[in-house]
Formats: structure tokens, C-alpha cells, sequence
């Protein structure tokens, strides 16, 4: 079930609410949590319900743990050390995530290396599978140092399967949570969260299926389905990927804080503008914000940060990115993305230790275009395809301009330049391609995020229309299955 589907906005949602209420209304505390990780069951089944054994699994195996590594050293008669207990958990979790996710990875390169035809098993990855085994990994490290304590398996599956947050994130922690479910303001309804909540969905539900929908159309021509591109579309086709992830999951991400806060959650922060970063390190301190947390507390740092030299503070970052790469996906491409932000990290951290500082402007183009470049690597299913889209950017025999240009530009033809009517053909598109490129670097630029409007939202005339029109055009665009980029990883 998807977020951006009638039978999610018109079914699920509302029945869910009020019988989550109702049952707080009645004082059936442990019953409205019962409901709520029921209702997040079948949210998540509705997907595929051949998977829910693994969630429900994952979730006992890790309380289990977790419950063992919260117990004071006294009480626990378990003759292994409570380290032992936690890497046992946490290889168990990676092993499932990895089956999953890098089997077939894994048989292709030793196929390719060893000239051995082993047989792919073509394993469908599980919904949410990255997601979840992420966070149940932070709560068992959070276990291990005693700052959670979590004794009642209902709470725990509330705080796993929390429906708003459980597909795609944010990577959240128990102590962010739980407190909130606990709160006994929580269990009733209040409508100024209402009010906010529906308002920031409208928002996230306009930015997936109005603006990210219709750059996936040139996206996917452009990646997937052409074989040659000039420089323009070439250049369309990387910034359309690149504003179709910023609006989808820009998109998915205001959806679970408006969701959320329909149950009076708040969740953490998870995207905060990211494109107007001006180095790539705001950049990830902006983009998946909970996975750079993660990234950074459970990696990173254990790995000794930046406390022990710059030569192992450049390795370490490289570590880390390349681990985040393959966190994404398994391929090469995934492999290699990780491995350019890691550099780009390194460069930005030696640049820094010199005390160079760039104008504002400048920095901001040199890091957008990074981020756009290496966005190629992420979207392309294979190397060539990375290769055919980037090589084109970058060519100047592939150039056409419009016809109505010729008389002015026709000195340029002795160098390759050629001019014609639909310069974006190829890419199943035509020059309002320009239009919704200009609109996107707007609202990326100088639009409120959803943090800035959650701080500031008030109920009003204003926002009650932007709130209506959001809805009825969103509305009428939802059809067919369009899922979250996010979903796949």
C-alpha cells in the first residue's frame, strides 16, 4: 500500500485514526497499541504478505536480544559477555539484510570472476528490509549502552512498525520515540497536530505526484530507454533524476511527518533542504539526515572518527561512504557513488584545513553539479549506462539548438553544432521541459522546507486554499502505481 493511493488516503488512513482514538477514548491503552502495529501489519502486508514472517522474525529475534543487553550484569545468567551477545545481533541482522539483498550480487561477480555459471535466485528484496534492520541495529547498540529499557514486546513492536516511518524511514531511535507513544497527551486527538499534519501531507502528497511523477517520465527515457542523447538532453535527463529523488523522497518525507503528527508524533527531522547546501558536508548534514546519523554514530565514529590522524579520518570517511553505498544498493554503481561522496568528503575536508573559503554562489554551483553528476551513478542500472549519459554531458559533437537560432548562430556549424525543431525528443519531451527545470531550481531554492513551515504553520485562509489545491490536483493525478524511490533500497 502506498502513501499516494486512494485506498491508502480514503480507506486505511481514517479508519485507522479514529479506531486508534476511540480505543484511547475507551482507556484500552494496550488494546489502541494493538490496533496501531496491527494496522502497521497490514499496511506492510498489503505489499506483499509472504514477507510479514520475516518482519515479525526480525522483530522478536531483536526484542530478545535487546532485552538480554538491557539486563544489569547481576541478573543476567548468561554466561556470554553482553559484547558477545551484541555482535551476535547485530551479524545475525546484516546476514538476513544481506541474503536478501547481496545474494545475487555476490553469485554474479563470482560468476564473472571464476568463469563459473552459478545460478542466480532471483530473490525478490523485502519491503522496508534496509530500514528496518537499521534501526533494529541502533536499539540493540543503544541496548548495549544501557539508554534503552524495554521490557514489553507490544511496545516494541509499536515502535518498529510505527506505519508513517516504517517503509522508508526516517532511521528512527527508541528513546525518540517511545516517550511520545508513552505521553498520555498522545492518546488524544488534538487538532491544531490535525490541522498541521494534513496541511504538510497535502504538501509531500503534491511534491511525489505532481512535480517528481512528471520528471521521471524524461528520467526514465533518458536512462532506460534511449541509446543516444545530445548535450541537452543529456543534461535534462540527469537534472530531471536529479529533482524526481529530491521531490520523491523530499515528498515521502513530509508525508510520514504529516501522517505522524496525525497521532501526535513528532518525527525526527530527515531532509532539510539539501540542494542549497554549499559543500558536500552540509550537503549530508541536510540529505537522509537519520541515515547520516547512523551512518556517522554506529560507523564512523566506532571506526575512530577523526581522533586519530588525518590519514585515518580520510580512510575512515571513504569506510563509511562506500558501507552507505552499498547500503543503497547492490551494484557497482551504488559502490562507486559511495565511494565519490567519500572522496568529495575527503577534498572538502583538506580544502577546509587550508583555510580557502569560495564565494557563496560558486560553491553552491561547484557542489550542486557534484551532486547531480553523482546522481548518474545512483539512477544507472548498469556502468555503460552511467557512462552513454555522462559522456554526453560532457561532448560538444552532439549539440543542437533550436531552428529559430540558425541566422544568429550559423558560424557555429563548422564546429558540429547543428540546429532543428525538438531538442528533447529523444527523451519524450518538449521545451516545457525547460519550464518545470526553472520551476524546480525555484522551489529548491527559495520555498519554505517542512521543517521552516511546521515551526511557523498556523491555520489560515491562505494556507486552507494552498491546502485544497494541493489535494484536488494531486487527487486527479493519482493513478496507476507510482512507487517511492526510497522503496527500493
Amino acid at each position: 500500500m502506498l502513501f499516494n493511493s486512494y485506498e491508502f488516503i480514503f480507506a486505511f488512513l481514517p479508519i485507522t485514526f479514529f479506531i486508534y482514538f476511540y480505543l484511547n477514548n475507551k482507556r484500552l491503552i494496550e488494546a489502541s497499541k494493538g490496533f496501531l502495529v496491527f494496522s502497521s501489519l497490514f499496511f506492510y502486508s498489503w505489499w506483499n504478505i509472504a514477507y510479514l514472517p520475516i518482519i515479525l522474525s526480525s522483530m522478536l529475534f531483536n526484542y530478545v536480544i535487546g532485552t538480554s543487553l538491557t539486563k544489569d550484569v547481576k541478573e543476567n545468567k548468561n554466561k556470554l559477555s553482553k559484547k558477545t551477545v551484541l555482535t551476535f545481533g547485530i551479524i545475525s541482522n546484516l546476514t538476513l539484510l544481506g541474503y536478501f539483498k547481496y545474494t545475487d550480487f555476490f553469485i554474479e561477480n563470482f560468476n564473472f570472476a571464476f568463469g563459473a555459471d552459478v545460478e542466480l535466485l532471483h530473490l525478490t528484496l523485502p519491503l522496508a528490509i534496509s530500514f528496518f534492520t537499521f534501526q533494529q541495529i541502533a536499539y540493540l547498540v543503544d541496548s548495549y549502552r544501557q539508554e534503552t529499557k524495554e521490557y514489553d514486546f507490544l511496545n516494541y513492536a509499536v515502535f518498529v512498525t510505527f506505519f508513517p516511518q516504517l517503509i522508508a524511514g526516517p532511521i528512527v531511535h527508541h528513546k525518540e520515540m517511545m516517550p511520545q507513544f508513552a505521553n498520555i497527551r498522545s492518546k488524544v486527538i488534538n487538532y491544531r497536530n490535525i490541522a498541521t499534519g494534513l496541511f504538510i501531507f497535502s504538501i509531500g502528497l503534491f511534491k511525489k505526484v505532481v512535480i517528481a511523477d512528471t520528471f521521471a517520465v524524461w528520467a526514465t527515457a533518458g536512462f532506460d530507454t534511449t541509446t543516444a542523447l545530445n548535450l541537452f538532453e543529456a543534461w535534462a535527463t540527469s537534472l530531471s533524476y536529479t529533482f524526481q529523488l529530491y521531490f520523491d523522497f523530499s515528498g515521502y518525507t513530509d508525508m510520514a511527518i504529516g501522517l505522524a503528527l496525525l497521532f501526535n508524533i513528532k518525527l525526527p527531522i530527515n531532509f532539510n533542504s539539501p540542494y542549497k547546501a554549499t559543500n558536500i558536508q552540509d550537503f549530508w548534514r541536510r540529505w537522509h539526515i537519520t541515515l547520516s546519523r547512523f551512518l556517522k554514530d554506529y560507523i564512523y565514529i566506532p571506526l575512530g572518527g577523526n581522533r586519530k590522524g588525518s590519514f585515518r579520518t580520510y580512510n575512515n570517511l571513504l569506510a563509511t561512504f562506500i558501507l552507505g553505498g552499498i547500503w543503497h544498493g547492490a551494484g557497482w554503481t551504488f559502490i562507486f557513488w559511495g565511494f565519490f561522496h567519500g572522496m568529495a568528503l575527503v577534498v572538502h575536508r583538506a580544502w577546509s584545513s587550508l583555510g580557502f573559503k569560495l564565494w557563496t554562489w560558486l560553491a553552491w554551483l561547484i557542489t550542486f553539479n557534484f551532486i547531480n553528476i553523482a546522481w548518474v551513478f545512483f539512477r544507472a542500472k548498469e556502468w555503460d549506462d552511467a557512462v552513454r549519459v555522462l559522456a554526453s554531458m560532457f561532448s560538444f559533437n552532439n549539440v543542437i539548438l533550436p531552428s529559430f537560432l540558425s541566422s544568429k548562430f550559423v558560424f557555429l556549424e563548422p564546429f558540429g553544432v547543428e540546429f532543428g525543431n525538438g531538442i528533447f525528443n529523444t527523451i519524450q519531451a518538449d521545451r516545457s521541459i525547460v519550464v518545470w527545470l526553472l520551476v524546480g531550481f525555484i522551489v529548491i531554492l527559495f520555498f519554505k522546507n517542512s521543517t521552516l513551515i511546521l515551526d511557523t504553520f498556523k491555520a489560515s485562509i491562505t494556507n486552507s486554499l494552498i491546502f485544497i489545491f494541493a489535494s484536488i490536483i494531486s487527487f486527479y493525478k493519482l493513478s496507476g502505481y507510482s512507487e517511492f524511490l526510497y522503496f527500493r533500497f
